[in-house]
C-alpha cells in the first residue's frame, strides 16, 4: 500500500547512491547478496535479544535491497537477477518471524507461525499471480521496471519493514505485532486472490 510513497521519497538518494557504486564497478548481485547476508546477521542479533542491532543490520540489509535495483536500472536488469533479489528477499521475510521465535519460543513460537503462514499467502498469491502475467504479456504499470508484476495490498514491502522495526523496538509486544500483522496478510492475499483471479479471466 506504502511502497509507491515510499520509493518516491526514497528514489533521488537511492539514484545517487547508485551513480556511485556503479562508477565504481559494483554490480547489483554483489548489493543483492551482501543485503541479504546483513539480513541473516539481523536475525542472529535478534534470535540472541540484540533487538537495536538487529534493526540497524535489518535496515541496512533493506536499504542494499533497494540499491540492488537501482544499481540493475542503471546499467543492465537481468533475469537472473531479479530472480536472485525476489528469492533471496522471500527467505529474509521469513528469517526475522523466525528469530523472534528463537529469542523466546515460550511467547512467541505460536505468534510467528502464524506470521509465516500468513507470509506464504502473501507471497504465493503474488508470485504465482507475477508468472501468469509474464505469460500473459501484462504490464505494470504501477511499479514500472520491476523484474516481476507487483499486486500491491494492505501489507507490501514498506508495511513489513515497519513492523519488523516496532518488533525490534517493542519485543515484549511482538505476540500483538505478530497476530496483527497477519490478520492484515490475511487480507491482503484474499484481495490479491480475488483481483488476480478476475484479471486474469
Amino acid at each position: 500500500m506504502l511502497d509507491r510513497h515510499a520509493q518516491a521519497l526514497l528514489r533521488p538518494v537511492l539514484n545517487a547512491a547508485a551513480r556511485v557504486l556503479v562508477r565504481t564497478g559494483v554490480g547489483a548481485d554483489a548489493l543483492t547478496w551482501l543485503g541479504f547476508v546483513l539480513g541473516l546477521a539481523a536475525g542472529v542479533a535478534i534470535a540472541s535479544q540484540a533487538w537495536m542491532a538487529g534493526l540497524a543490520l535489518l535496515l541496512a540489509s533493506r536499504l542494499l535491497d533497494g540499491l540492488d535495483g537501482t544499481v540493475a536500472r542503471l546499467t543492465q536488469p537481468t533475469d537472473a537477477g531479479g530472480f536472485l533479489d525476489i528469492a533471496l528477499d522471500f527467505l529474509f521475510y521469513a528469517t526475522i518471524p523466525l528469530a523472534f521465535a528463537v529469542a523466546n519460543p515460550t511467547a512467541n513460537a505460536l505468534p510467528a507461525a502464524v506470521l509465516l503462514a500468513s507470509f506464504i499467502g502473501t507471497g504465493s498469491s503474488f508470485l504465482a499471480f507475477a508468472a501468469l502475467a509474464e505469460k500473459r504479456g501484462l504490464a505494470d504499470t504501477t511499479l514500472p521496471g520491476k523484474s516481476f508484476y507487483f499486486l500491491g495490498g494492505l501489507t507490501e514491502a514498506t508495511e513489513t519493514i515497519a513492523v519488523f522495526a516496532a518488533m525490534c523496538f517493542w519485543p515484549g509486544y511482538f505476540s500483538v505485532l505478530a497476530y496483527g500483522f497477519a490478520v492484515l496478510c490475511a487480507i491482503t492475499t484474499g484481495m490479491r486472490v480475488v483481483w488476480g483471479y478476475r484479471r486474469l479471466r
